[in-house]
């Protein structure tokens, strides 16, 4: 059966992972900006504090990994009351070595490893709607596996070392995707997979997309009514279900684009029974016929 994770993982086309080592001691905190890409963090050691703007702040321990779809403006401190330094983060993105923060001398008490990802493909907002605006994973084994190689790795200059940090956290970024998908999660694809009854929808809507679904076709597929599965597909995923399911032909329909299949087939596969129907649906979707998308990108 198709896993629709994997699936718009792969759509999205990791293509590179910056990271760099951050630390403080005494008394800090540093105020950043709005980033708009997704970014992450893994404690190497000790605790501070994090605040994510709408978000309740949570106190950050080794081990830990925090991933931020679309990282609006956050606050990191320690635990002493102190005047966030504000600090550009796309000016930070820029600098080399590991950033200190507070006191300058003698050993850290945290240490983390930041950094943000980079897609190829234009779709990564798809990624942000489907996601809780702030995951924070801890005591999941795997992950701390994951955390202690990223910590070896980053602690040494052996060669391979960027490139090796690259894949580590991408594994990482799965991996904290999967320990999130559970029912307390924020609506969103996490928290559908995580409903035995919507995962099986939502599977088979990914495996048939070429198919002329209808709402009570993938209640069936849910065991549920039709109104049922309706309210609890928004509810939990917070898209009503032809929404999300145009919402993910239309990702494929541009991914199949950019790799210039033609137009009928692309049609064919996304579900649509004519290029003619496709392109308006397209047109009105994207804003552009897909001849046009494909041309430009």
């Amino acid at each position: 059966m198709v896993d629709p994770l994997s699936e718009i993982l792969t759509l999205l086309q990791p293509r590179a992972v910056f990271s760099k080592g951050i630390s403080g001691a005494g008394a800090w905190g540093v105020r950043y900006s709005d980033f708009g890409q997704p970014s992450f963090c893994v404690v190497l050691e000790g605790r501070c504090r994090l605040a994510v703007n709408g978000e309740p702040a949570v106190v950050l321990e080794a081990g830990d990994f925090v991933l931020l779809p679309l990282t609006p403006g956050f606050t990191l401190s320690g635990f002493e009351r102190v005047t966030p330094a504000c600090v550009d983060p796309k000016r930070m993105a820029k600098q080399t070595g590991e950033v200190r923060h507070g006191r300058r001398g003698g050993r850290p008490e945290v240490r983390l490893l930041g950094g943000y990802f980079a897609f190829d493909s234009p779709d990564a907002a798809l990624m942000v709607s489907l996601l809780p605006a702030l995951i924070h994973v801890r005591g999941a084994e795997r992950l701390s596996i994951m955390v202690q190689l990223v910590k070896d790795e980053s602690s040494q200059q052996r060669s391979g070392r960027e490139l090796v940090l690259t894949r580590l956290v991408e594994i990482l970024l799965i991996e904290a995707l999967r320990s999130t998908s559970n029912e307390d999660a924020s609506p969103g694809l996490l928290r559908g997979l995580s409903d035995t009854h919507l995962a099986k929808a939502l599977r088979t809507m990914h495996a048939q997309l070429g198919r002329s679904w209808t709402v009570a076709e993938l209640a069936k597929t849910a065991a549920l009514s039709r109104s049922a599965f309706f309210e609890r597909f928004l509810r939990t995923v917070g898209l009503p279900p032809m929404e999300y399911l145009l919402a993910w032909r239309m990702a494929v329909a541009r991914d199949l684009l950019r790799r210039r299949l033609p137009i009928d087939e692309v049609a064919e596969r996304v579900g649509y029974s004519s290029a003619s129907t496709f392109s308006t649906a397209f047109s009105r979707h994207v804003g552009q016929p897909p001849g046009r998308y494909a041309r430009a990108n």
